[in-house]
């Protein structure tokens, strides 16, 4: 399980940053936003700590949005220039905002990547070892699917709040981000009592692409299998991946497969067709919920995702 970093080496990780950010002048007006995410669930987050800080933000992706394929407008991209900061996701999820958000850094935006500064694992892999270089490693094998790891988000809301402090020179941004974190430390804690009843033997998840592996590791599950193969949502499976899946399925007798509500794949429910007896449960996985979904903040998403998969696997 992931722990909150030490406010030393919270520091050290935002240093870079924090330079960048200096020399984009003072706080916005107080008017305007002090940050724009780009993912809704970032975005819930920073919302929660500028709301605290008595400041606005905004998100770039609404409600349902797959972060994977999502591209910005031209005013969207004047958006996060003129923003103090802007706080993305990193390791490649937001594939088509990248030539934006480089365009936006070089007109003198600062750009905060959360998953990077928070132990990211490999696809299928455990986390890196104290003092590894994320340098060491092929760009695109690091996860980027943090958030699923409630714990990781905490310590994400805490290194937000001291970007923000140094981005504005108010300190109550870093004291916000310290709430929020704690606040999503009881969270964490809520969704480990939801799926401590899924018994052992039937804690094994067949997801729609290769997103689960901070929810596996962080919650004691097994990733059995993916319908679309890697991280991406927008890989094509071959017939034969397809068919060894579907064995996968049979041989370990899983009752559910779990899709994703930004990305309502045919493949997932051509491949419950193949199985039979198999049930097709949607998560919030790639975004929040719209209004009415129970999952409208992150951490609702959280609560509500736990449930879900517990309701379906015990």
């Amino acid at each position: 399980m992931s722990r909150p970093l030490p406010r030393t080496v919270r520091g050290a990780a935002v240093s870079a940053l924090i330079l960048g950010v200096a020399a984009c002048g003072g706080p916005a007006a107080e008017d305007s936003p002090v940050a724009i995410a780009t993912t809704t669930q970032l975005g819930s987050v920073l919302g929660d700590i500028t709301t605290c800080a008595g400041a606005s933000s905004s998100t770039l992706m609404g409600p349902g949005d797959d972060p994977h394929t999502f591209s910005a407008s031209s005013a969207e991209v004047a958006a996060m220039t003129r923003t103090g900061l802007v706080v993305m996701n990193g390791l490649g999820l937001e594939e088509g905002l990248a030539s934006a958000i480089a365009g936006a850094e070089e007109d003198g935006a600062a750009v905060l990547a959360v998953a990077p500064l928070v132990d990211p694992i490999g696809f299928g892999e455990e986390p890196l070892e104290e003092g590894e270089s994320h340098d060491e490693h092929e760009h695109g094998d690091e996860d980027p699917h943090f958030w699923l790891d409630v714990t990781r988000m905490a310590t994400a809301a805490a290194l937000i709040g001291d970007a923000l402090a140094a981005e504005t020179g108010n300190p109550d941004f870093r004291v916000c981000g310290e709430e929020v974190r704690d606040s999503l430390l009881e969270t964490d804690a809520e969704v480990r009592e939801i799926l401590a009843g899924v018994p052992e033997d039937r804690r094994i998840l067949v997801t729609d692409h290769a997103s689960f592996g901070y929810f596996a590791e962080s919650y004691g599950f097994e990733v059995a299998g993916v319908v679309i193969p890697g991280g991406s949502t927008d890989a094509e499976p071959s017939s034969e991946e397809l068919a060894a899946l579907v064995e996968v399925i049979r041989e370990t007798g899983t009752p559910a497969l779990f899709s994703n509500t930004a990305v309502m794949s045919s493949l997932v429910d051509a491949v419950a067709a193949e199985v039979g007896e198999v049930a097709v449960v949607p998560l919030h996985v790639g975004s929040v919920g719209p209004e009415g979904s129970g999952a409208e903040t992150y951490a609702a998403m959280m609560v509500t995702n736990a449930t879900l998969i517990a309701d379906a696997l015990r």
